[in-house]
């Protein structure tokens, strides 16, 4: 089979288009005939090898995470799929990825593929949908009546927060630039603040909300003070910072809560996101869709904060 592959950590251009043998279903796994994968941004400092001591995969290396196809072999012990089924899963994020024309995939990790959307933009879904759900509900522990501010809900994980939020009877209020304006509205944003207009704190001087979700990446010397001012400014006596990037202080004070998460696959909650895009009560969002080879390019384009929106790769 086809892979994007790579044999050594580096720039993008590390990355190759090969011919690579075709995985076998182990104990627990099945063989899944990729219908796409999603690009996620921590993909890059996974390839570059700055993560190594987080993420340390053996080399060579086929990346992606996310997956969406058909189950084409089922290995030892394995019930309740069959082959022919429609799926997604989160897969491991050191084990052999999605970035190929099949991949071998843990059967714990699958979820039944949504059956409304095209199959290869349902790999849009598992990790960026499930960091949303346990930000806001595992570790925010968010509420109907509550107030949240989501830094950041341009991106996919943000646009998941925003719908979820807003579904659960929050009052939500979403950062995001001009060009996805429009869209953060669509998913039920109370209201929208443009950070490229005025800074955050500035923009909501006075105001303090019961969470805050901060998905924004920030990596100048000085992201751990602004964030530290951030929680100050922003967040309400007793309420949550929670972030998938940059880490609140330890020590918040006023009751404050700050969590760091680090998402889990989770095959039970990623099937109860499957039935909310179904029912029309979970959008998905692809803005591009481009074939595998242009993996290389897709990693650049990030780096260059270039990418319109969350990017599908066919094999």
């Amino acid at each position: 089979m086809k892979a994007m592959r790579y044999h050594s950590h580096g720039d993008s251009d590390v990355m190759v288009h090969e011919e690579v043998d075709r995985p076998v279903a182990g104990a627990g796994q099945v063989v899944v005939r990729v219908a796409g994968t999603a690009f996620n941004p921590v993909d890059v400092p996974i390839r570059a090898g700055v993560l190594r001591e987080v993420f340390p995969v053996a080399l060579p290396h086929i990346p992606n995470y996310d997956v969406a196809g058909v189950i084409t072999e089922i290995g030892r012990g394995v019930s309740g799929w069959s082959v022919g089924d429609a799926v997604v899963a989160f897969l491991p994020m050191t084990a052999p990825g999605a970035a190929a024309e099949y991949v071998a995939a843990p059967a714990e990790a699958l979820a039944a593929a949504p059956r409304t959307v095209d199959p290869a933009d349902a790999a849009a879904l598992p990790s960026t949908g499930l960091t949303a759900w346990q930000s806001l509900f595992e570790h925010a522990g968010l509420k109907a009546g509550q107030s949240i501010l989501i830094l950041g809900a341009g991106g996919a994980v943000g646009g998941y927060a925003v719908q979820l939020a807003a579904r659960a009877g929050a009052t939500v209020t979403a950062t995001a630039s001009p060009r996805s304006l429009d869209r953060v509205r669509s998913y039920g944003a109370d209201r929208i603040v443009d950070y490229t207009a005025a800074p955050v704190p500035q923009a909501l001087a006075g105001q303090r909300f019961d969470v805050v979700l901060n998905l924004v990446l920030d990596l100048a010397p000085t992201a751990g003070e602004e964030t530290a001012r951030l929680v100050d400014r922003l967040v309400a006596d007793g309420g949550a910072f929670v972030s998938t990037t940059t880490p609140g202080p330890e020590d918040a004070g006023r009751g404050v809560r700050t969590v760091r998460v680090f998402a889990r696959s989770d095959a039970a909650r990623l099937a109860h996101l499957v039935t909310l895009v179904d029912a029309g009560e979970l959008r998905i969002e692809v803005a591009e869709r481009r074939p595998m080879t242009d993996l290389p390019a897709v990693h650049d384009l990030c780096l260059a904060g270039r990418l319109a929106g969350k990017t599908v790769l066919i094999p």
